[in-house]
């Protein structure tokens, strides 16, 4: 159905002449006439009657006028769900449980009014970046493992978080009861990340950091999920796994899981937001100042990152 003639039909209704109808349109009373007698023609009924007060509804036209205004509201929210400046902000993240999503459910608690598309592409840097440039998201959080200076034309990356290790256990494993550990400790230690995928940018980091404290990063096994694998930890004395301090878990309470800060040094994800300097839509300087303000720097702190990091 032409939404054209659709539109101009309740112009013709809420004018109550072609004439005025016309004007509202900015177009010719011709073109409104010949879009009612095209819209009549694909219904196959009459919608108006003139009269000499102007255009009347007929009764299919009655019929017919919730109908249309629900078309062109329909248009108008399709429309208004891609096009950047009218559509929410759609920013990607890669998980919605990890330190990304939480600043973001910080940033809507602080701009309710601002509509916010939180979406997960399940990308690298290199994809999401590419969906960046292209538009398909106004915004995506990553570590940037290239010089920033290799980025696209026109995309900008700052970091923004310093994401915190723990170390998640379960009650039987030797460090259990451990208030802290450093990295030294966990060298005698497997460290099952199972479903890594090689080549990405977090595969890239954490092979370098086992490479830094000599770590054993077992990445043997399918990935079943976050349920599973912190259902195969509880159950082990040997199994553990490196977590963002913001990640968000939830398990049974008989898990009886630790999450035990890792320190000394303190080693550091680091995630930038990348964006688009020319991208339009007014809320995504909103953005990156809200998380500017929320950034946590710990200058004292004995830390470790990854060379391409710093």
């Amino acid at each position: 159905m032409d939404l054209n003639a659709v539109r101009t039909f309740v112009a013709v209704v809420d004018a109550g002449q072609f004439q005025d109808a016309a004007a509202a349109l900015s177009v010719t009373q011709q073109a409104v006439s010949k879009r009612i007698a095209a819209l009549e023609k694909d219904l196959q009924v009459r919608l108006f009657t003139r009269t000499a007060r102007g255009a009347r509804l007929t009764i299919d036209g009655q019929a017919f006028l919730p109908h249309a205004r629900e078309l062109l509201r329909v248009a108008e929210r399709a429309d208004a769900s891609v096009r950047p400046g009218r559509r929410a902000l759609r920013v990607d993240v890669h998980s919605r449980r990890t330190a990304p999503s939480v600043l973001l459910q910080d940033f809507h608690r602080t701009y309710p009014r601002i509509e916010l598309d939180v979406v997960t592409l399940d990308a690298d840097f290199h994809a999401a970046t590419a969906a960046v440039e292209a538009g398909t998201v106004d915004a995506t959080f990553h570590a940037v493992p290239v010089p920033v200076r290799h980025l696209p034309d026109a995309v900008r990356a700052v970091r923004m978080i310093d994401e915190h290790h723990e170390l998640l256990v379960g009650p039987r494993h030797a460090l259990a009861n451990a208030r802290v550990v450093t990295p030294a400790q966990l060298a005698a230690h497997r460290i099952w990340m199972p479903g890594m995928v090689a080549g990405t940018e977090w595969a890239s980091y954490y092979d370098e950091l086992a490479a830094a404290f000599g770590l054993t990063i077992d990445r043997v096994g399918p990935a079943f999920g976050n349920e599973a694998l912190l259902a195969e930890i509880a159950d082990s004395a040997e199994l553990a796994t490196l977590a963002g301090e913001r990640t968000r878990y939830l398990w049974p309470d008989r898990y009886d899981l630790r999450r035990i800060p890792v320190r000394d040094p303190a080693p550091i994800y680091p995630m930038s937001l990348i964006w688009r300097d020319d991208n339009p839509h007014p809320a995504l300087s909103t953005l990156r100042d809200h998380l500017s303000s929320r950034r946590m720097d710990t200058p004292d702190e004995d830390v470790w990152m990854p060379k391409w990091g710093q």
